[in-house]
């Protein structure tokens, strides 16, 4: 990438291996993805109720268990965010290239269930479906349009030179 790309960026905003650190959009589009996950981690960790938080959350246990299918990919995305390193395997550094096109992937097919729920199985209600798909396509537009997303992208972590 050329320097014109990193003019904007100050030196704390890039990590140890001279890389733009990660667009904090990433993290936040991955709580949302993941976010039954993160509901179901937090009700087993709840020692009173394993459940009421998930009832809550969810009240429908299909819904919950379709979210956690959604979040499969998600899931994959953070493995491969983790991975993220100096001498990776080549897989890791394919599967990184193809971060934007996964995390849209994962957002349609969230979508998608949620749609489905609604339609299908009426379990979701019209506003919540509305806002669901207004949080997606805020999302999707964010991750196209994001140019810190884009240099993150095309960046991959290399060992520096000892000094």
């Amino acid at each position: 990438m050329s320097a014109k790309y990193y003019a904007n960026f100050l030196p704390k905003h890039f990590d140890n291996f001279d890389c733009l650190k990660l667009a904090p959009g990433i993290y936040i589009i991955l709580l949302f993805i993941l976010r039954a996950y993160i509901i179901w981690i937090m009700s087993v960790t709840n020692m009173r109720d394993h459940v009421g938080m998930i009832q809550w959350v969810f009240p429908q246990t299909a819904l919950f268990y379709l979210n956690l299918a959604s979040g499969v990919i998600g899931l994959f995305v953070v493995l491969i965010l983790s991975l993220r390193r100096p001498k990776a395997q080549a897989w890791v550094r394919i599967c990184w290239r193809k971060c934007k096109m996964l995390l849209i992937i994962a957002l349609t097919f969230d979508l998608l269930v949620g749609v489905l729920g609604y339609f299908i199985w009426q379990l979701q209600s019209i506003p919540w479906l509305l806002m669901h798909c207004s949080l997606v396509i805020s999302a999707i537009a964010y991750i196209l349009s994001s140019k810190r997303l884009t240099i993150n992208i095309a960046e991959f972590p290399e060992a520096l030179p000892e000094k």
